[in-house]
C-alpha cells in the first residue's frame, strides 16, 4: 500500500507535474517543511550533508498529505505550537525515532504510524536517512470539530497530549490512506468531487480518533457523556427538542434550573464547547435532516426561515463548513433520490 501515493493517479498520470518534488538544497527542504507541517528546525546529523529529499504534498479537504524524506540522517525539532497542527507520521521504509514521553523514545518502521498534537505537546524526530514518510498534517481545530459533531463533546488534553504508535503494514488505517490517495485526479491534483473529499476527510479523522483514543484509554462514545452533570445533559436534550425554535441560551439555562454562566462553564468543562456552539450544531443537523426530506416545491429559504435562520448567507457558510456541501446541494440531492 501507498507505494505510488502522491506520485501518480489511478490512470498512471503523474501528480504534481511541473512542480518541485525533489531537491538537494536545504532551503527548498526547509521551505517545504514549513508549508507542509509548520515552522520547525532541521539539523543534519552529519555536518555538511546535503539532502536528497522527496517533497510532495497535496490537500484532501483541510488535511495535508505529504510524501517526504530528507535522504540523509536528520534531526527535526522546535515544531511551532502556534501553527495549531496535529502530525501523523506513517513510515513506509527505514525508521524514524519519536518521543513517547519525557524519558522514552520509539523507532517506527515500515507500516507503523505515530501521532502527536504539536499544538499541545513538544515534539522532535530523527530520520535515519533511509526512511520514506507518508505524513498527514491535520488542524487541531478540525479534530475538535469532528469529535464534537460525532460524539457531542471535545476531549481534554488527556487525549491531545498523548503520543503513541499504532497500526501495522496491513492496517485498515493505511488502507484508508491508500484509498484516499488513489482518489486524487492528476488533472486537478485533488479529489475532484467535493462530497467525496468531505467524506474522506471525516473518515480519516474518525479512524485516527479511534486509534488514538484507544491507546490513550479514552472512551469517546460514552466516557465523557457519563461524566457531565445533570444540568448539562438536560440542556443537551432540550437543545435537541427545541432546535426548530431557536431558543436562547438564557431560556435553556432557566429551564434546567441554573444560570447561563453555570451552563456555559459546564459545557466548556465537560463538552469542550460553548452552549451556543452546541445549539448551533444541533440546529444545523436538524436543518440538514429537513432539507434531505424536503417535499417538492420547498426551497432552502422556506425551510430555514421558519427555524429562525434570518441571515441565510451566514447560515449557508456555517452549513458548508460543517457538512462539506451547501444547503442547496443537500436539497437537490434529496430530489434526485
Amino acid at each position: 500500500m501507498l507505494e505510488s501515493a502522491l506520485t501518480q493517479d489511478q490512470q498512471g498520470r503523474p501528480l504534481l507535474a511541473g512542480q518541485l518534488t525533489s531537491s538537494r538544497e536545504w532551503s527548498d527542504v526547509n521551505s517545504f517543511c514549513h508549508r507542509a507541517y509548520m515552522p520547525l528546525v532541521t539539523r543534519p546529523l552529519n555536518r555538511g550533508d546535503d539532502p536528497n529529499a522527496t517533497l510532495r504534498k497535496l490537500l484532501i479537504g483541510r488535511i495535508t498529505f505529504s510524501r517526504f524524506c530528507f535522504g540523509v540522517p536528520t534531526r527535526v525539532d522546535e515544531f511551532d505550537p502556534a501553527a495549531g497542527n496535529i502530525l501523523v507520521v506513517n513510515t513506509l521504509r527505514g525508521s524514524v525515532r519519536h518521543p513517547l514521553d519525557n524519558r522514552t523514545a520509539v523507532d517506527t518502521v515500515a507500516g507503523q504510524s505515530y501521532v502527536v498534537d504539536c499544538s499541545r505537546t513538544d515534539y522532535w524526530n530523527i530520520a535515519d536517512g533511509h526512511d520514506l514518510q507518508f505524513n498527514l498534517t491535520i488542524p487541531h481545530r478540525m479534530m475538535e470539530e469532528t469529535t464534537e459533531r460525532w460524539f457531542g463533546f471535545v476531549p481534554d488534553d488527556k487525549l491531545w497530549t498523548h503520543r503513541c504508535v499504532f497500526g501495522t503494514g496491513g492496517s485498515a488505517w493505511l488502507a484508508l490512506l491508500d484509498y484516499a490517495s488513489k482518489s486524487i485526479d492528476a488533472t486537478v491534483n485533488a479529489v475532484p468531487d467535493p462530497l467525496i473529499e468531505k467524506r474522506l476527510e471525516d473518515m480519516i479523522c474518525l479512524d485516527l480518533l479511534r486509534n488514538w483514543s484507544g491507546h490513550a484509554g479514552i472512551r469517546l462514545d460514552t466516557g465523557a457523556r457519563a461524566a457531565a452533570p445533570k444540568h448539562v445533559r438536560d440542556a443537551e436534550k432540550l437543545m435537541e427538542e427545541l432546535a426548530p425554535t431557536a431558543p436562547s441560551i438564557a431560556e435553556i439555562a432557566e429551564k434546567v434550573g441554573v444560570s447561563a454562566r453555570s451552563l456555559s462553564e459546564g459545557f466548556r468543562r465537560f463538552r469542550g464547547v460553548t452552549p451556543h456552539a452546541h445549539l448551533k450544531a444541533r440546529r444545523l443537523d436538524l436543518l440538514r435532516s429537513m432539507l434531505g426530506g424536503a417535499a417538492r416545491g420547498q426551497t432552502v429559504a422556506s425551510i430555514a426561515r421558519p427555524m429562525g435562520f434570518v441571515n441565510l448567507g451566514g447560515m449557508a457558510k456555517s452549513y458548508s463548513e460543517r457538512f462539506g456541501e451547501t444547503p442547496y446541494q443537500t436539497l437537490r440531492g434529496s430530489r434526485r433520490s
